[in-house]
Parts: C-alpha cells; sequence; structure tokens
C-alpha cells in the first residue's frame, strides 16, 4: 500500500492550495480517508476525514470553513482544499487511509488509521 501526498508548496497569506494524495495497493473505495499537519515542534494535527462515500466528512474546528476535504473514488485519489490560508497553516501535511466504519469524531485519533503517507510541505508567507 502506497499514499503519496502532492500539491504543497509556498504561498502568500489568504491564498489557495489543494493537496492531493495519490493511493496505491489500497481498496480505497472502502477506506476512510483522512488528513492531518504537524509542524515543527508540535505534535500531528488532525484535520478532517472523509467516509468512503463521501457523504459523512469531520473537520477540526481549525479550519472548519476554510478547508474541505473531498475525494474521487475513481481516481484513488483524495483532496484538500485549503483556502484563506495563514501562516499558521505552515506544516508538513500528511493524507491517512482507515478499513473500518466510519467513526465521526473519532476520526480525530490518528491511531485509528493504518496507512500514511510521507507529507507535503506547505508554507506560508505573512
Amino acid at each position: 500500500v502506497q499514499l503519496v501526498e502532492s500539491g504543497g508548496g509556498l504561498v502568500q497569506a489568504g491564498g489557495s492550495l489543494r493537496p492531493t494524495c495519490t493511493t496505491s495497493g489500497l481498496t480505497f473505495r472502502m477506506s476512510v480517508m483522512g488528513w492531518f499537519r504537524q509542524a515543527p515542534g508540535k505534535e500531528r494535527e488532525f484535520l478532517a476525514a472523509i467516509s468512503w462515500n463521501g457523504k459523512d466528512t469531520t473537520y477540526a474546528d481549525a479550519v472548519k470553513g476554510r478547508f474541505t476535504i473531498s475525494r474521487d473514488n475513481a481516481a484513488n485519489t483524495v483532496y484538500l482544499q485549503m483556502n484563506s490560508l495563514k501562516p499558521e497553516d505552515a506544516a508538513v501535511y500528511y493524507c491517512a487511509a482507515y478499513s473500518g466504519p466510519y467513526l465521526g469524531r473519532g476520526m480525530a485519533n490518528e491511531n485509528v488509521y493504518t496507512y500514511w503517507g510521507p507529507g507535503t510541505q506547505v508554507t506560508v508567507s505573512s
């Protein structure tokens, strides 16, 4: 199983980015997908999760209304649309996969996830 993030980069505050996570070797259409981030010196932080069919989503309060998670099961890909970026959003962004029932707020627990990507760096300049 491989998860590979892309689409990070450098953006000015107020701008947008859309990291992408492409998977292989995973029964993607049956997997719950999540996005996390980790800034230097901080713990990894939950951002968003989406159920296998996209009907259920969960967001961290810090990004609700600014970030949107979506998926394309035909392409084995999950996206994170990030708008109104702030300098404090700078971090390495990770996608993760979990094969099981959607747990709602329980998807914020990183220990639930089985597979992780290597991450993509997001830098936000002020």
